[in-house]
């Protein structure tokens, strides 16, 4: 979990660095997602092609802890940026949904400022996961809005987008 949270922070700075608001939350399976919420100006297609940039510079950047090519194979104790559920047809899980595998994990909303406590994308599930929202104070994603576009840090990876 250590180079996941690692990987976690080091993707909340690129996207910092390019201008971007992130939030986070827990897969409720192995893994963390960073969301980027956007103005939908733009099409499925030049998001994907925005978020496998910025997956690709971090694998470049670090191939020690990123992997940008799918695959367990091709991951070998790497961190794969999965861009792919950016796609048109693909399905990432909601926020408070309940993973259909063993321990029934839950996706949940966090503050940036608890991503060293987390101990796993599963942290949460079912049966624990009122506890955490009568202990929770406040709202994580309570800034959440969708007012960035993607245009200036595409600019910055050298790749203006293309709207719809």
């Amino acid at each position: 979990m250590d180079s996941l949270r690692d990987a976690t922070r080091l993707t909340k700075g690129i996207l910092e660095l390019l201008g971007l608001r992130s939030f986070l939350k827990t897969s409720g399976g192995k893994g963390l997602h960073v969301v980027v919420p956007l103005r939908p100006t733009w099409s499925y297609d030049p998001v994907k092609e925005f978020s496998r940039d910025v997956a690709e510079h971090l694998a470049a950047t670090l191939p020690a802890l990123f992997v940008a090519r799918s695959g367990a194979r091709n991951r070998r104790g790497r961190i794969f940026v999965d861009y792919l559920r950016n796609g048109r047809t693909a399905t990432t899980v909601a926020a408070f949904s309940a993973r259909v595998r063993p321990g029934l994990g839950v996706s949940v909303p966090v503050a940036w400022s608890e991503l060293d406590k987390l101990s796993a994308g599963d942290q949460w599930n079912i049966f624990n996961l009122a506890a955490r929202l009568r202990a929770r104070r406040g709202d994580p994603w309570a800034d959440y809005r969708n007012d960035q576009t993607l245009a200036a840090a595409a600019a910055q990876l050298g790749r203006p987008g293309r709207r719809r």
